[in-house]
């Protein structure tokens, strides 16, 4: 089985903005400043993510209550 190589590009951040990353990740795990904006990105997309899905559509909490309804848990 042939191993997946990663693709990388290179982004342009301002320097200020470099330096001051790389003061916030010192001591921490983050190898590189690179590595920290990955994570950040990462973070932002997948909780972009979450907010947009709903947990149940006004079908499915519709049908919830009915069942519960139903069950004697509501009148």
């Amino acid at each position: 089985m042939e191993k997946e190589s990663k693709n990388y590009t290179t982004i342009s951040i301002p320097t200020p903005l470099a330096k001051k990353i790389k003061e916030r990740i010192k001591g921490t795990g983050f190898t590189s400043l690179s590595s920290y904006v990955t994570y950040v990105l990462r973070e932002i997309i997948s909780s972009d993510r979450e907010e947009n899905e709903e947990a149940f559509t006004k079908e499915d909490e519709e049908k919830v209550r009915d069942r519960l309804r139903a069950l004697g848990y509501l009148e």
